[in-house]
């Protein structure tokens, strides 16, 4: 078995505090802080960019769920650990954390192109802001809403009150990583036990999130995952290793 590197076994003592914190300290008032909420929802709060890549499960006891960290963990072992060896601990926590930023960038990019339209449709029907803002909060409409708005209403209902959890968009990058730096590694899915090369594997991978982000059929996750940040996090984690490769490496070491 490979060892773990000291910067992975650190990230995941660190995911596995945060999941335990969200399992008892107020599940709902911890994941309230720590979760990445929409920025236009009052729970949203600056530091949740970077929290929330340590979050796992939900905001309540039933939707707690070990499974989700118990893959990303895996993964982040599995891949996070050759990559750091190779790159360094001060590199592999930089493509970490900036994979994880690009990740939650995208998808809250992804989100405010679903919202916009009909938010901007609310506005000119004569709605105002506080108006809006106070429903889609409350989960509640207000006198005199007329039926369209309504709908439109329903449209961004799931944006404004999205949140995201999870180590995955950040794996997403250090997998893209690994792949750059190891494209003819052979590897396997659980349920596919077919040897794939990492080149073919991982892009594959982040084809199906982009096409799951865009349609919301799901391959392999559930139906609620933030497909649009493991795009997000892949594509980061690609051009920073494509940066480095090309600038500040020598190419010989890539061979």
């Amino acid at each position: 078995m490979m060892r773990i590197s000291e910067t992975v076994k650190h990230l995941i003592i660190i995911n596995v505090i945060m999941f335990i914190g969200t399992l008892f300290i107020g599940h709902g008032s911890f994941y309230q802080w720590f979760a990445m909420y929409f920025p236009q929802n009052e729970l949203f709060k600056p530091w949740q960019l970077i929290t929330h890549m340590f979050m796992h499960g939900g905001g309540d006891l039933q939707n707690l769920s070990i499974t989700h960290l118990l893959f990303n963990m895996f993964a982040l072992w599995m891949f996070g650990t050759p990559v750091e060896q190779t790159l360094g601990s001060k590199r592999f926590l930089f493509i970490y954390i900036s994979a994880g930023l690009g990740a939650v960038l995208l998808q809250i990019g992804f989100y405010y192109f679903q919202y916009l339209p009909s938010y901007n449709e609310l506005l000119s029907s004569g709605l105002s802001a506080e108006d809006i803002k106070q429903m889609l909060t409350n989960n509640q409409t207000i006198a005199n809403v007329t039926q369209s708005q309504i709908t439109l209403l329903k449209d961004i209902y799931p944006a404004f009150n999205a949140s995201m959890v999870g180590a995955s968009g950040c794996i997403m990058g250090v997998m893209a990583a690994f792949a750059m730096m190891n494209p003819n590694a052979e590897l396997m899915m659980i349920f596919l036990p077919i040897p794939i090369k990492a080149k073919y594997f991982i892009p594959g991978i982040i084809i199906l999130d982009l096409i799951s982000g865009v349609t919301g059929q799901s391959f392999f996750s559930p139906s609620n995952t933030a497909y649009m940040a493991h795009v997000g996090g892949a594509i980061t984690g690609f051009l920073m290793m494509y940066y480095w490769k090309k600038n500040q490496f020598n190419n010989n070491r890539w061979n």
